[in-house]
């Protein structure tokens, strides 16, 4: 029997000899007593699961062994496979609903019924939906949930289908146990977050917003980070960069190769890209990556740990901006980021090119004009014969605050099962479904309890797998979280 095990069980039992009394023993008795029963009755071999992790993995196989990607897949298969779970655990079916834009593309919006308190409801979103996965390219099948060597592996299995499971499973254990919240709950399960033209999110919200109304949401962006087999830190997204695409584009009259000039579309665009490449956004800190860096000052030492009190200050220290500006992964928190992708040109190996295109991509940083970064492009190129012109109007993302009831019961949940290990505010540099509902007004927030080797990150890749240890401490954590955020007593 695993520590972890131990402690797992510890907890459900203590949390189930508090909710059914324990004459006089203090909080401290009953979890001596719970931690002598988990000792006494847990099964031996370490595989043997509790009643709601069962679930949870029962769950996540299925959903792993149903293909939502956008080119073969059925989201709604998915959708209605975990819609009929929780209809056989007893969810009236007026609570449990299917619905989609097409056939192919169903979002399940379940919703657990709590006490009129007056409080928005809590919202649980996950997609199902996954990016394509060519069986050729992996040594297992993705489509086949398989447990192997203490990780379960398959498509999904970290982006987002554990996600998906462990919300079911949990709901499912909460009305077992007769909880009853505050606010009501809501979890939707949403498609083409990965891709395709059917978001999920942005069709709920658009077309029955009045589902999935939240104070606040719970999403994937977020999650825990092993290093050397050490949990280190625990992240919650609560910002994400705004993505926003530009085509290149400048022509000419060519003419034949054996008469070459100067005025070359090509080497116009050549020199356009350069300047794009040598040019540097200025550096900006919001609240989230104030706090990011803060806090992982803290966890560093030497250059790095300096660096980053380093652009703390006011003005940030030039030295400290080079040094992390050097680390794609601290440079993209810095400043918004332009970068080309793409390039196509010419028409015959023996003509002056007529026409030269390059697509940049820019991850503007939340709350700065995406206007002002076309103007910024226009002017570092400084040819007016290269055109700017933007491919699609950007989803613009501001901030979720970090208040003190959300961060707060996430760091005390942390803190209750990973004592130490820090809760870190970021801003992705990629994007979730997550900025519909900021646009939308509902706050979001990374976070799951879910760890993986920061060495080892599967998601979208080859054989993608999740720890089996960290599946479950990340069902036990969203378990708890969910709880503490739907009771009055702990506001």
């Amino acid at each position: 029997m695993t520590k972890t095990s131990r402690l797992l069980l510890s907890i459900h039992l203590f949390a189930t000899l508090t909710l059914v009394g324990c004459g006089s023993e203090d909080a401290s008795t009953q979890k001596e007593t719970a931690d002598l029963v988990a000792a006494d009755i847990l099964p031996a071999p370490a595989s043997d699961l509790l009643p709601h992790q069962q679930l949870a993995k029962d769950f996540l196989k299925e959903l792993i062994e149903i293909d939502t990607t956008d080119e073969t897949g059925d989201n709604t298969a998915a959708a209605e496979a975990m819609a009929n779970r929780l209809i056989a655990a007893g969810f009236p079916t007026e609570d449990v609903r299917v619905l989609g834009p097409v056939d192919k593309k169903g979002n399940l919006v379940a919703r657990y019924r709590g006490r009129d308190s007056g409080r928005k409801p809590l919202l649980l979103l996950a997609h199902i939906d996954v990016v394509a996965a060519d069986p050729a390219d992996w040594t297992l099948d993705p489509f086949t949930f398989i447990e192997q060597d203490d990780y379960y592996y398959g498509r999904g299995t970290t982006d987002d289908k554990d996600e998906a499971a462990i919300y079911i499973a949990n709901l499912i254990r909460l009305k077992e146990e007769g909880f009853q919240p505050d606010r009501d709950i809501i979890v939707a399960l949403t498609a083409d977050e990965e891709s395709g033209d059917h978001n999920g999110v942005d069709w709920l919200l658009q077309n029955h917003r009045e589902l999935i109304d939240a104070e606040y949401a719970l999403n994937e962006g977020g999650g825990g980070n092993i290093k050397d087999g050490i949990h280190i830190t625990n992240s919650v997204q609560a910002s994400e960069k705004v993505y926003v695409t530009y085509i290149l584009e400048t022509t000419n009259p060519g003419g034949h190769s054996s008469l070459p000039v100067k005025d070359n579309a090509i080497y116009h665009m050549a020199d356009a890209l350069v300047r794009i490449r040598n040019h540097d956004f200025p550096v900006s800190i919001n609240e989230v990556t104030q706090m990011f860096f803060e806090r992982s000052a803290e966890l560093e030492e030497g250059e790095l740990g300096d660096a980053m009190r380093g652009v703390l200050q006011s003005p940030p220290d030039p030295a400290a901006i080079a040094y992390l500006s050097g680390t794609p992964h601290y440079n993209s928190r810095l400043r918004t980021t332009c970068v080309a992708t793409r390039l196509d040109a010419g028409h015959a190996d023996n003509a002056l090119p007529q026409r030269a295109r390059a697509t940049v991509n820019c991850r503007v940083l939340p709350g700065e004009s995406v206007g002002a970064v076309q103007s910024t492009l226009e002017t570092v190129i400084g040819n007016n014969l290269v055109t700017v012109t933007e491919v699609e109007a950007p989803k613009l993302s501001p901030p979720s605050p970090l208040t003190a009831e959300m961060l707060g019961a996430i760091e005390a949940t942390t803190e209750e099962m990973w004592p130490g290990v820090p809760v870190i505010p970021t801003m992705s540099t990629g994007a979730t479904d997550g900025l519909y509902l900021r646009n939308a007004g509902i706050p979001v927030y990374g976070v799951s309890g879910l760890f993986g080797d920061i060495d080892d990150v599967r998601a979208h890749g080859q054989n993608e797998r999740i720890l089996i240890k960290s599946f479950f401490e990340g069902q036990e954590f969203l378990y708890q979280l969910t709880k503490t955020l739907s009771r009055e007593d702990q506001k």
